[in-house]
């Protein structure tokens, strides 16, 4: 007894001797718990959301009759329909109509494992959520071939952590309510391949010109591999750019072993479909299309776009840009009304060849054409056209501008410098009211690009765009008001209902009317006797010349009769064109598109009056002298009178307000000499009146640039201009 007694408090010794884990295993065993109860929970939850998602899922035949893209009729100003975008589908063809190197080439490129995956592939997602966390933010890209339905048809593009959850769980629910065969064919049948194409059938008639059941290798690679970029890789937009991306498909097809590897197959040797639907109008609508993003709500309904675009301006620029073009460069034109509403566009000589739009994309170095920048501030900070300034050489931080035609004018005024559009004097001007001022007044004319502040950039050194130059001018020829170019006029369903229409914003003073009317006499001189003369028409036009060094680029942008037209003329590869310069070509593109652009308006003459304001009159006699009535003055004796102390004999040709005449100092009355000493000291006396009597201050018309500052070393290149 005693032994088994002892045996016993050994085992309970034992026992006690046996502790719960503690530390690292402690918090080991808890993570495997409490994870494990988060993943059956989360489980749970997943199932019941697939569960309902597939109960609430449409039919197969449901889905077969959905249309999941949006039709939009756009129309020209007058109701005239210019272009019809949106879906287009084929033939819905069924799965055993499908061709197999079709299924093959889509699932080689977009999902190779579909076949074993069931909806979401972990394989995929667990790399990209790894990848993740290096910085290499692929996520987007892990979408299966049902994902990618799911999200086609019931969800948007948003690249957000909620809608990607969604499309995982629309997913399973497919994916359990559809076989894969049943899925693959609904992926090939609405499925975007570019060109307002919706499914294959879509797309192999628009590309190739035959249905899709008569798909080649080369010709299902091409089509497969649009998904991914389907602009960027269209075949007609770039014929190289889908020929290499199908070789891709096509590799990755042998590598998977859905085709030979022996199999050689050439996609460059593709009979591609003519595209002679593609137009300079589609410019327009691919700048004012994405724009419904922003003043729509969103809708899915059929809708009509009533544009600003005139047919026949269009039609014009077209012709007018493409005729003029030197050999192997390309052209751009916009053209605005008086309150920016845009009446042509042309981003480029052929939108088949190239649908880069030049018009709203491209920046380039506007040349001369950006001494309206330049004027405008000399002409607020005083200046008037008839002011004198010098043409000559001069030296500006290290940097030496140089004339177009090499010579110097010496002394000449405001007016001709701008119509010869003189380099040295826009240099001086700029560097007197300083680069800053002048950067300044473009941002307020609407430049979005960044502006150089280095002396060059009054020759145009800063890269801008054609419709922001264009923007600037028309604000000139609104009398200094702002304009906000537009293209949209309203939009409406097809049922007539309005969903949105244009309202004119409140148009912001940009300079007094006094610089308005100045720059307009600058650029009417321009185009009269000056840089720009073959712009003219027949009628008052306006406007600036611009040719870049080298001359690369040329521009002309000038106003008539309440329109307002820009013109640029280069090489994409801004590349020596051989005698480009703004006031040729651009100027007669403009000059051929304007006759027609204006033949419907009336003649209107410019105002160029300059009514300047009181501080930048001519003073009169009274300035410098003084008027007893408002403060001390001194008289005929030199004698200091305080204010409203009039009385005493005074000379009756003593000009006084509303009599006698303005003119320089030389013809004002004298201040004797006496014997007697001054009533005040000469530091009174300049406090006093500002002015001693016999130096007065130098009109306006006496204004000389200064001298350049000393040089320092060149900071910038600059463009020739004229």
């Amino acid at each position: 007894m005693a032994k088994r007694g002892s045996r016993r408090k050994a085992a309970a010794g034992r026992k006690k001797v046996k502790q719960k884990p503690t530390g690292w295993r402690l918090w080991l065993r808890r993570t495997i718990v409490w994870g494990g109860s988060l993943a059956l929970i989360g489980a749970l939850f997943l199932g019941l959301a697939v569960l309902f998602a597939a109960r609430s899922l449409p039919s197969y035949n449901e889905l077969k009759a959905t249309q999941n893209a949006q039709t939009i009729v756009v129309r020209a100003r007058d109701g005239t329909e210019i272009v019809e975008l949106g879906p287009t589908f084929g033939k819905w063809l069924d799965s055993d109509e499908i061709p197999q190197v079709m299924k093959d080439a889509m699932i080689s490129v977009e999902d190779k494992r579909y076949h074993s995956h069931f909806g979401v592939d972990p394989v995929r997602l667990t790399g990209a959520v790894l990848e993740s966390f290096t910085g290499d933010k692929r996520i987007g890209g892990t979408s299966t071939i049902t994902q990618q339905l799911a999200r086609n048809v019931f969800l948007n593009s948003n690249r957000t952590l909620d809608r990607k959850m969604r499309e995982a769980v629309l997913a399973l629910a497919l994916e359990s309510k559809f076989t894969k065969d049943q899925i693959l064919e609904l992926y090939l049948n609405k499925v975007y391949f570019g060109g307002g194409a919706y499914g294959i059938d879509s797309a192999s008639r628009k590309f190739f010109s035959h249905p899709a059941t008569e798909l080649t290798t080369a010709e299902a690679a091409i089509i497969a591999g649009l998904v991914k970029a389907p602009s960027r890789y269209s075949p007609t937009a770039d014929v190289q750019a889908a020929v290499d991306r199908a070789q891709v498909v096509l590799q990755l097809m042998k590598e998977q072993g859905r085709i030979d590897p022996n199999v050689t197959v050439e996609p460059a040797t593709v009979n591609l479909k003519p595209d002679r639907g593609q137009n300079s109008v589609r410019y327009f609508t691919d700048w004012v299309l994405p724009q419904l993003d922003i003043l729509l709500p969103e809708t899915f309904e059929p809708i009509e776009v009533w544009t600003t675009l005139d047919v026949g301006m269009q039609r014009t620029a077209a012709t007018a840009v493409k005729s003029n073009t030197p050999d192997g460069a390309q052209g751009a034109l916009v053209s605005l009304d008086r309150d920016g509403a845009i009446l042509a566009m042309i981003g480029g000589t052929d939108y088949v060849e190239t649908n880069y739009n030049r018009a709203t994309d491209a920046v380039r170095q506007p040349g001369s054409a950006w001494k309206l920048f330049v004027y405008l501030a000399a002409l607020e900070a005083g200046y008037t056209p008839e002011d004198s300034v010098k043409d000559v050489p001069v030296t500006i931080d290290g940097w030496s501008p140089r004339n177009s035609g090499g010579g110097y004018a010496g002394e000449i005024n405001i007016r001709t410098a701008f119509a010869y559009s003189k380099n040295t004097v826009a240099a001086q001007l700029g560097n007197e009211v300083g680069f800053g001022t002048v950067a300044s007044m473009a941002k307020r004319f609407g430049i979005t690009t960044p502006i150089s502040t280095f002396p060059a950039m009054v020759l145009g050194s800063s890269e801008t765009r054609v419709i922001d130059m264009t923007r600037a001018f028309a604000s000139v020829s609104a009398g200094g008001f702002s304009v906000e170019p537009y293209g949209v006029l309203k939009v409406t369903t097809g049922d007539g209902e309005t969903l949105y229409e244009h309202e004119n914003k409140r148009a912001a003073r940009l300079v007094p009317d006094y610089v308005a009317a100045g720059i307009t006499d600058l650029l009417q001189t321009a185009v009269n006797t000056g840089t720009g003369k073959a712009a003219q028409i027949g009628r008052p036009v306006a406007g600036k010349t611009g040719t870049t060094s080298s001359n690369k680029d040329g521009w002309f942008i000038g106003f008539s009769s309440g329109i307002t037209t820009g013109v640029w003329m280069g090489r994409d590869d801004a590349k020596r064109v051989a005698g480009l310069q703004g006031g040729r070509a651009p100027a007669q593109a403009f000059a051929a598109y304007m006759r027609y652009a204006v033949k419907d308006r009336p003649v209107e003459q410019f105002n160029t009056d300059l009514k300047l304001p009181e501080w930048q009159l001519e003073p009169d006699d009274e300035f410098y002298f003084g008027d007893p009535d408002e403060y001390y003055y001194i008289d005929e004796q030199g004698n200091l009178i305080e204010p409203g102390v009039s009385d005493g004999p005074r000379d009756p040709s003593f000009p006084v307000e509303g009599e006698g005449q303005t003119g320089d100092a030389t013809d004002r009355p004298q201040v004797p000499n006496n014997d007697a000493p001054p009533a005040a000291g000469d530091d009174f006396l300049n406090r006093a009146t500002g002015e001693r009597p016999n130096t007065p201050p130098a009109r306006p018309s006496q204004r000389a640039v200064p001298p350049p500052p000393v040089p320092r070393p060149a900071q910038q290149p600059a463009p020739s201009g004229n």
